[in-house]
């Protein structure tokens, strides 16, 4: 087993989370969450002054999948979620353990 834990922009979300469904994936947790890189925030007017926004908003989205499927369901969110713009998002895959005894 392996968990994929993907973070991608909020508008991409949607999408991203329909690619997941296609695959098949039982198993899914979504998050909000905040988050910069080298994007490095923005500069955003209110009311006529300016502030620095350091975190950017994020959707992070952690799913389980079995070995065979987890380069396919990689690739498939990583094309779906890249709009060719600095901070599109990240994908880690991390090796886990999934007791056959524990059923949801």
């Amino acid at each position: 087993m392996k968990q994929l834990t993907i973070v991608v922009k909020p508008f991409r979300a949607e999408a991203v989370l329909a690619v997941i469904a296609e695959m098949g994936v039982s198993v899914c947790a979504v998050r909000e969450a905040k988050g910069y890189g080298r994007q490095k925030g923005y500069l955003d007017r209110y009311r006529g002054s300016e502030y620095s926004t350091a975190y950017l908003p994020k959707v992070e989205i952690t799913v389980w999948v079995t070995d065979d499927t987890e380069h396919e369901l990689a690739d498939r969110v990583a094309r779906t979620a890249r709009t060719g713009r600095i901070g599109d998002g990240k994908i880690f895959v991390v090796p886990t353990v999934w007791p056959d005894a524990l059923e949801f």
